[in-house]
């Protein structure tokens, strides 16, 4: 019997079938700028293809260079770089998939200082000074440039081309009064801003023929002041309809929007509703996107008839095989997308390459590679953190042996402590994905067991992951009865009063701060209430007045450092963590020294200028030690005189700010060598 019948459905597009309802979403790899790195994006393609993924979407390519995203960034301008593109295309094909490849000018967002958008109007988050306004004669060369592209793609082998019209690119910058101050036939009223799409998409479907797949992605919620309303998007989907699309796939909040459209805080499937009101409006067959990363999921919005298909993009990161074990029922052994961003956004807006954090082989298909050993080892790994679950499952993938130890009664480490992070419930998901994996490997677990020596005297191999302890400052009165420490709290074995220091403003420090004021498993409704998100036909880009919730505690959080609070959080997540405390009223103070805590309170010297410091007593009730982390490494100097191969990972490798992207590579890199 078929566990997902809506999601593993074919879709007739009447020139062409798709094998089920699952898009790979576009996602820019740091693989597409260089024509070297080709190979390895078709393995990196093949693999979600051979997973079952019925159409996936490439990554940007610009149709001239004033489009480019990055200085001589990736394009599709030439027959010579179509020619490449084969070995792509070819690779999906081989594995009955479908590919298209995404038509992206980044207009006012490109990062080089040659760009062209709708008018001279600069980015928000981008250095560079304003763009040039294209001139009349340039907007329509520029559609000639869209069709051409797509022109040369079909020449590539793609089975079709996704319209970037979304995300505040050059598409969305030419339709909206925000970013278009045009007084000439492509600006003024709403109907010439949105010609430039029409007319892109009508020269796109004129040059390549009926039988070739063209996708549009349109923005269905800019959550952006000045943007569109939903009759001018519902208008603008009929015009693209009557112009031929294939697809319209969503797109949601443009890249400066100041609301979090995909990060883990945001419920899942947030914004199927808004599909599901374009796909009332529509006869061609509509995509939801964001935050869908299970197929109960995507089956249910599916079923409810709120698209026609699911897009995922980072889910297939986490795992390449998602629909394959979904068909075959085996998913409870895929490995979820929990929505981090660490080693995907975070590494794509920094030009690194991207990968997953639950996944570090994404990206790394050709040289991370966990093949079958010739070799059967019997490997101990001691402790079952992120670092140990991940050398435990990969080895014993491989045909190791495995045994496993962990001194507390259960699995997980600090990720089982940062699931009770309001908004992290779903790392959850990646200690059942190591859970079961182990379980069908044969990992013998050993909980409860501290182990000693004794214990790893038979091993051919010894892993040490033994994480962290968390640091305690030597400030005078810290062994007060107000002092309690992040794990105890998170725990729930310590009392927490209404009135809170939380010492420390690392991501430890945010995500305490987080479990003191707001509830786990937040409906979609709460969470749009909370950022301000309502329907598009009442209110422009989808934006309305936030409702703040009365927080649950006084919290001040602190930390010795000048730099601003969270400043070494993720490049893409930080800034939803900093604007959630200050939603919630907590008070973020830095350059602090801890002079010393007793009955009165924490008492502490604040600096205020170059050479002025005022001293503070803050009457609290609690507070909570977010002071950093120590290795635990004890068993590292007696494993020495056993003579046989000792590897540390993880946290007792190096105890930086807990960084499970890091435990995880190193686990999978060092299982992949033993």
């Amino acid at each position: 019997m078929n566990p997902y019948p809506h999601l593993l459905e074919p879709l007739d597009l009447g020139h062409t079938t798709l094998r089920n309802r699952v898009v790979m979403g576009s996602m820019h790899t740091g693989m597409e700028d260089r024509a070297r790195h080709l190979p390895e994006l078709a393995a990196y393609f093949a693999e979600r293809a051979k997973g079952g993924v019925a159409l996936t979407v490439t990554g940007g390519y610009a149709p001239n260079w004033h489009g480019w995203l990055l200085p001589f960034g990736a394009q599709m301008t030439s027959k010579r770089s179509a020619d490449k593109h084969r070995i792509v295309t070819d690779a999906v094909h081989e594995h009955d998939g479908k590919i298209v490849m995404q038509i992206l000018h980044a207009g006012r967002y490109a990062y080089h200082p040659f760009k062209r958008a709708a008018s001279d109007i600069k980015s928000p988050i981008t250095p560079f000074r304003a763009p040039k306004a294209m001139s009349t004669r340039e907007v329509d060369r520029t559609i000639d440039d869209f069709a051409a592209s797509a022109v040369l793609a079909r020449r590539a082998g793609y089975d079709g081309v996704e319209i970037m019209g979304s995300e505040g690119y050059l598409i969305n910058q030419m339709l909206t009064a925000r970013t278009n101050n045009r007084t000439d036939r492509w600006g003024g009223s709403a109907a010439n801003r949105m010609r430039f799409p029409v007319e892109i998409v009508e020269r796109v479907r004129e040059a390549v023929g009926d039988d070739f797949i063209v996708m549009y992605r349109m923005s269905l919620l800019d959550l952006v002041d000045d943007a569109q309303n939903w009759e001018e998007t519902v208008e603008l989907a009929h015009r693209i309809e009557a112009a031929g699309v294939s697809l319209i796939n969503t797109g949601i909040g443009w890249h400066e929007a100041r609301i979090p459209t995909i990060v883990t805080s945001v419920p899942r499937a947030a914004f199927a509703w808004v599909t599901a009101k374009l796909k009332a409006e529509v006869t061609v067959p509509v995509v939801a996107s964001n935050r869908i990363n299970t197929p109960e999921v995507a089956e249910k919005i599916i079923a409810l008839g709120q698209a026609d298909m699911v897009s995922m993009a980072r889910p297939l990161l986490a795992d390449p095989f998602f629909v394959q074990k979904a068909g075959d029922g085996r998913a409870d052994q895929i490995n979820t997308c929990i929505a981090c961003n660490q080693a995907c956004l975070d590494h794509g807006f920094v030009n690194k390459r991207v990968s997953c954090l639950v996944n570090p082989r994404a990206g790394h298909e050709t040289t991370l590679v966990l093949s079958p050993t010739r070799t059967i080892k019997r490997v101990a790994v001691v402790g079952a953190g992120p670092a140990g679950l991940a050398a435990a499952t990969e080895l014993s993938g491989r045909g190791h042996t495995v045994e496993l130890f962990e001194a507390r009664d259960e699995i997980g480490g600090q990720f089982r402590l940062a699931m009770e992070i309001p908004g992290k419930e779903e790392f959850h998901e990646t200690i059942r994905y190591f859970s079961r994996r182990m379980e069908i490997n044969g990992v013998k677990v050993h909980l409860g067991v501290r182990a000693s020596v004794d214990h790893l005297t038979d091993f051919d191999e010894i892993i040490v992951a033994t994480g962290v302890e968390p640091r305690v400052p030597t400030i005078p009165g810290v062994d007060h009865p107000s002092v309690v420490g992040y794990q105890d709290v998170l725990r729930g074995t310590a009392t927490v009063g209404e009135r809170v220091a939380v010492l420390g403003a690392g991501g430890i420090g945010f995500d305490v701060s987080e479990f003191l004021l707001h509830d786990v498993g937040e409906s979609v409704q709460h969470w749009n209430q909370r950022w301000g998100v309502t329907d598009p036909s009442l209110a422009r880009g989808g934006l309305t007045t936030k409702v703040k919730a009365p927080p649950r505690r006084q919290v001040t959080l602190l930390q010795r450092k000048t730099t601003e609070l969270g400043k070494g959080l993720g490049k893409t997540t930080g800034w939803v963590h900093r604007q959630t405390l200050k939603d919630s009223g907590v008070e973020m103070v830095k350059g602090v020294t801890y002079d010393r805590i007793d009955d009165d309170g924490l008492h502490i010297t604040v600096a205020v200028g170059d050479d002025t410091t005022e001293s503070r007593v803050l009457d609290v009730d609690t507070i909570i030690l977010c002071t950093g982390q120590e290795s635990v490494r004890d068993l590292i100097e007696p494993l020495g005189a056993l003579g046989r191969p000792v590897h540390v990972i993880g946290g007792a490798d190096v105890a930086a700010e807990l960084d499970a992207k890091r435990a995880i590579r190193q686990a999978t890199e060092l299982a992949a060598r033993l």
